[in-house]
């Protein structure tokens, strides 16, 4: 194993029952590096990232961070190691407070208040309106909070599912820059699926296309990134 690897997937095979959608990826992410997945609807890129959060099985192959294999492990003790997921759908507390939602991703009080600051630096606006509730937020403002709450756990590897999904560009520009800083001040190892060609590729240091549950391109982000993405992705 190389050391240099933060996430590595070897020949990883998963799915619903007894039914496989992942068929043999294997994908070694850097540490400190921003790789997006990318790839059309129903080519099992969520199917991906709950596998390797330990929320489905794996039939074949190994998952590992820092060269540990994680195969196996449940969700709670995945994300308590280190390893923070920004799911697709909205999954706040719509009743509870900005803060309390906060609160939610730390073990204790002890370290609320800088982890406040760290993500107010991110996301401004969170800091004036921690007594509003999460349910009241645009839905921008609440990826955003998402977002902050998975940043607030200092993750040593971050999943991200299509967060830019149905926002304005603004929102999406805020996101972009807050993956980038959070990279470059703490080194986080970011696994970013996405639909959003000019985010993903604005972000992106590397980035493959998944396609029928297989991995059917892959390559160093650069110039030629967007027409060979592209060319996968048309219809």
């Amino acid at each position: 194993m190389d050391e240099a690897f933060k996430l590595k997937l070897s020949g990883v095979s998963s799915g619903y029952g007894a039914v496989d959608v992942v068929n043999g990826v294997s994908l070694a992410i850097r540490s400190g590096e921003i790789f997006a997945l990318m790839g059309k609807n129903g080519m099992g890129k969520t199917t991906l990232l709950k596998t390797i959060l330990g929320f489905l099985r794996v039939g074949e192959g190994k998952i590992e961070v820092d060269g540990t294999a994680i195969t196996g492990r449940k969700p709670a003790e995945l994300i308590a190691s280190g390893i923070g997921y920004v799911p697709q759908e909205l999954p706040l507390f719509q009743d509870l407070s900005i803060r309390d939602n906060l609160r939610l991703a730390l073990k204790s009080d002890r370290d609320l208040a800088s982890a406040l600051d760290r993500v107010y630096g991110y996301f401004p606006f969170l800091e004036d309106r921690l007594a509003q509730k999460a349910g009241t937020l645009s839905g921008g403002e609440q990826k955003m909070l998402i977002l902050a709450r998975a940043l607030m756990l200092r993750p040593k590897v971050l999943l991200i599912d299509e967060v830019s999904e149905g926002l304005q560009p603004s929102v999406v520009h805020n996101i972009a820059n807050a993956l980038r800083d959070d990279r470059e001040k703490r080194g986080t190892t970011i696994l970013l699926v996405e639909q959003n060609l000019d985010f993903a590729l604005s972000v992106a240091d590397r980035w493959a296309i998944l396609k029928l549950g297989t991995i059917e391109d892959e390559s160093s982000n650069g110039l030629d990134s967007r027409g060979r993405v592209l060319q996968h992705l048309k219809i």
